[in-house]
């Protein structure tokens, strides 16, 4: 039986991204942890998908995106590097499949340098990832507000707005991001109605379905 939440990755569709430790473990053992997780994220994940929102905290992540055109990932000669007699790029990819991997190299990489870091072996995070379909434009904005306010959720701070390690603050930044800024701020109105509707409000029950709980 499939895992919940662990359906077939497709080209442009919005998905809900989330992992945590195995077990509950930590996945961030220190402040420079946090950054580097983005380092190799950016690596990885750029090239297949557009981040809008994330959040990382101590034993677990969220973020949204969206996927890559088919016409992207088939051009790419990285993800894609079969090519055909005349030497042109294969159009028989399976994209799940190829989205799915730079997510397990991302992993990866990521605990391969923990574990060396920290004198700790095996797996650090949950297999597989977890990931929701987000098809509904009316949710865009309540997932975003649910994304940024998990650490004060969780106990991690007090106040969601001080918590370092969200895309919170770099939506309100003038300088340069690869987060889909002006996009996510469109969502809400303006950047006062994107603060606003941080605080004041409030999630929908319906949003439960685009929610992955630890």
């Amino acid at each position: 039986m499939r895992k919940k939440h662990t359906e077939p990755i497709q080209p442009e569709t919005y998905y809900h991204v989330y992992n945590r430790g195995i077990n509950g473990e930590s996945i961030f053992k220190e402040a420079c942890n946090y950054n580097y997780f983005l380092e190799k994220y950016a690596q990885y994940i750029n090239p297949i998908a557009d981040t809008y929102a994330y959040c990382l905290l101590n034993n677990h992540f969220h973020f949204l995106i969206r996927t890559c055109s088919a016409e992207v990932i088939i051009s790419d000669r990285v993800l894609n590097p079969v090519r055909d007699r005349d030497n042109n790029f294969s159009a028989e990819i399976d994209f799940s499949k190829t989205i799915g991997k730079q997510f397990s190299k991302l992993f990866n990489s990521y605990s391969q340098s923990i574990n060396k870091a920290y004198g700790r072996t095996g797996s650090l995070f949950d297999r597989p990832f977890r990931r929701i379909p987000v098809q509904n434009d009316h949710y865009f904005s309540r997932l975003v507000s649910y994304i940024h306010k998990n650490p004060e959720k969780h106990g991690f701070t007090d106040d969601f707005k001080d918590y370092p390690y969200s895309s919170y603050w770099s939506h309100l930044d003038s300088r340069k991001t690869r987060l889909k800024r002006e996009e996510v701020i469109k969502w809400f109105g303006d950047q006062s109605c994107y603060q606003e509707f941080h605080v004041l409000g409030s999630e929908d029950d319906d949003l439960s379905k685009f929610i992955i709980e630890v």
